[in-house]
């Protein structure tokens, strides 16, 4: 298993996990805000997600990875299934949606999903489950990839604003 352990220990590092799940959410928030309904649904790169898209896969792939983290925490290493937004009837429904409900519902499940984090012990982060994709699967891990996952759309929501802001 990697140690990609900090000179903190894990109490500091779980407590910073949570933080930067909870500041990623209001990046999210800032890079939405101002822009009506139209300007959030425009495609201004052929063929890739719209801001109003973007926002519908981050809360969606949070829900995936908040069930996965559920399962980890109640059940004795769990079969975790991997994770396409292909075919994804619940990521389809979610854009029947306006952004201003959609951002209301990943900012409220966030702060549940941070509030839950915030209660774990050293011994839950540490829980795991079986993916068929990566050797050694944990809570920690399962919320460091949401993180950085997260981080990468962010970045692609920054380019889509500069590109459809007035």
């Amino acid at each position: 298993m990697p140690d990609y352990s900090e000179p903190d220990g894990p109490d500091v590092q779980h407590a910073r996990l949570a933080a930067r799940l909870r500041d990623q959410a209001n990046d999210v928030r800032r890079l939405t805000s101002g822009l009506d309904e139209e300007a959030l649904a425009l495609h201004p790169i052929p063929e890739k997600w719209s801001l109003k898209e973007l926002v519908a896969h981050l809360w969606r792939v949070q829900e995936v990875f908040e069930s996965r983290i559920e399962a980890m925490l109640t059940r004795n290493k769990p079969a975790l299934a991997p994770y396409g937004p292909d075919g994804d009837l619940e990521f389809e429904a979610k854009l029947a949606s306006t952004c201003e409900d959609l951002l209301a519902g990943f900012l409220g499940d966030r702060e549940e999903l941070a509030a839950l984090l915030d209660s774990l012990s050293p011994g839950d982060w540490r829980r795991r489950g079986i993916h068929p994709e990566y050797r050694h699967y944990d809570v920690r891990f399962a919320v460091e990839y949401l993180a950085c996952h997260e981080a990468h759309h962010i970045y692609q929501m920054l380019q889509r604003r500069e590109m459809v802001a007035p």
